[in-house]
């Protein structure tokens, strides 16, 4: 599994590479703190793949990067590439601030 840093990262948005961002931590946790993106819950996901472009790369985030890496493994098995896991999602965000 494809993953990414904190600081990779904030490089591709300081250099505009093209990307979306995907959390998918329930509403309440986005709600509560995010760094951008769409909001998909983990339990959502499937039933609402459509809305993610599976020829755009795609970053996946959720709070520590189990959910993250949990919701690449369905996505793949649907024909999705270019998955990235944040490594140690909104924890490591929060750190790296």
């Amino acid at each position: 599994m494809e993953s990414i840093t904190v600081p990779e990262l904030k490089g591709w948005e300081k250099n505009a590479k093209k990307f979306l961002l995907l959390d998918v931590r329930e509403e309440w946790e986005h709600a509560a703190g995010n760094i951008g993106g769409v909001n998909i819950p983990l339990g959502e996901l499937l039933s609402r793949k459509e809305e993610v472009d599976k020829d755009e790369a795609v970053v996946v985030y959720c709070e520590k990067g189990i959910r993250s890496a949990i919701a690449i493994q369905r996505l793949e098995a649907y024909g999705f590439h270019h998955l990235i896991n944040l490594t140690g999602g909104m924890a490591a965000w929060k750190k790296n601030a």
